[in-house]
């Protein structure tokens, strides 16, 4: 994540957030691109950050991300879920789950 992220990340704490750790020689995690593109488009409530493991070792190290892709689910500055691989019907299954359960929260 770079400033911007970062800033955005601080400034949503109490946002969903769902971070997809890639690289790009990665094949299975340049296939997920569009997927998590896709998801971007249909939850507009949630912040969608792309972070290359490459570029940003620490962050993926804190994370501590062993595996790409990976992809987190967080809220409130914490996370709350992790799906490692390139599986396109789970990672919109666990979104979709979670974006409803916080929807039932705040209903």
């Amino acid at each position: 994540m770079e400033g911007q992220q970062q800033q955005e990340v601080q400034q949503s704490k109490a946002r969903v957030i769902v971070v997809h750790f890639t690289a790009s020689w990665c094949m299975p995690s340049v296939a997920m691109n569009p997927i998590f593109e896709e998801l971007a488009s249909n939850y507009p409530d949630v912040l969608f950050l792309v972070v290359d493991v490459d570029e940003l070792k620490e962050v993926a190290s804190r994370m501590d991300i062993k595996a790409m892709p990976t992809f987190l689910l967080m809220r409130n500055g914490a996370q709350v879920d992790k799906l490692v691989g390139a599986n396109p019907e789970e990672i919109k299954k666990r979104i979709h789950s979670f974006v409803q359960s916080i929807r039932i929260e705040v209903a």
